[in-house]
């Protein structure tokens, strides 16, 4: 589904990624781990199109994404839920889920008025995240940390994503928050999402991953199943705390 092949991107004349690689199959969960700094969020920004790589490749069921412009990627099936949630704050929880389904309302069904998909997707979200169905109406700005985070995942979800990359979910979050927006993950996964998961919370991710990557320096520097993962002394010392 997902290959990525010797990946070089950075800010200017700044390199952050070098010659990464790594790869997702349909319907995998896949965690990245690694301390701040790594190179993860630069990887999330390259993959969802918001930033152009210097050098390889992104394909993605077939097609080269690399090129493409953030816009492209989502019209391809790659959803971001980006660091720190930026959701719209001044706009309704309601508009911000619609901002995630314009693809699919723009241009309107004139017959009908909305894309016919609309409502279900809708519901599909609000079923998974029953405070958002109570805050429709509610400025996104106004919402919790982590209703801001289901807000979020929400957003990227009315894109109806083949691939969804997380970025640091967990980021600001009470642990009572954290199990709950995990377990949804993990949910998800099970409807058959593919996910893509950058977590500085190394324990958590690799309890809900099947696979995983560790960066370092911007590079892949081990990768296996997470139970390999996390028997292993190097991932234990540098991430666990063990």
């Amino acid at each position: 589904m997902l290959e990525v092949m010797g990946l070089n991107a950075g800010y200017g004349e700044i390199q952050i990624l070098r010659d990464l690689s790594l790869t997702v199959e349909p319907g995998e969960c896949v965690c990245l781990v690694g301390a701040n700094g790594a190179g993860k969020t630069t990887l999330m920004r390259s993959l969802s199109g918001l930033l152009r790589p210097v050098g390889g490749s992104i394909r993605f069921d077939g097609q080269e994404l690399a090129r493409l412009s953030a816009h492209d990627v989502v019209t391809r099936g790659v959803a971001l839920v980006p660091e720190g949630r930026r959701v719209f704050g001044p706009l309704t929880v309601r508009d911000n889920l619609e901002m995630g389904a314009f693809r699919h309302l723009w241009p309107p069904n004139k017959e009908k008025g909305r894309h016919d998909g609309f409502g279900r997707d809708l519901e599909f979200v609000l079923t998974l995240f029953p405070r958002l169905r109570e805050r429709l109406q509610q400025p996104a700005g106004t919402l919790s940390g982590g209703e801001q985070q289901m807000l979020a995942i929400g957003r990227a979800l009315m894109t109806r994503p083949k691939l969804l990359l997380l970025d640091e979910p967990s980021m600001g979050l009470a642990p009572l928050v954290v199990k709950e927006i995990f377990a949804t993950i993990r949910a998800l996964n099970a409807e058959g999402i593919a996910i893509l998961l950058a977590e500085q919370n190394a324990r958590m991710a690799l309890r809900t991953a099947s696979r995983g990557y560790v960066i370092a320096e911007g590079r892949i520097v081990n990768s296996a199943d997470t139970a390999a993962l996390q028997r292993d002394p190097a991932v234990q010392e540098a991430y666990l705390g063990f």
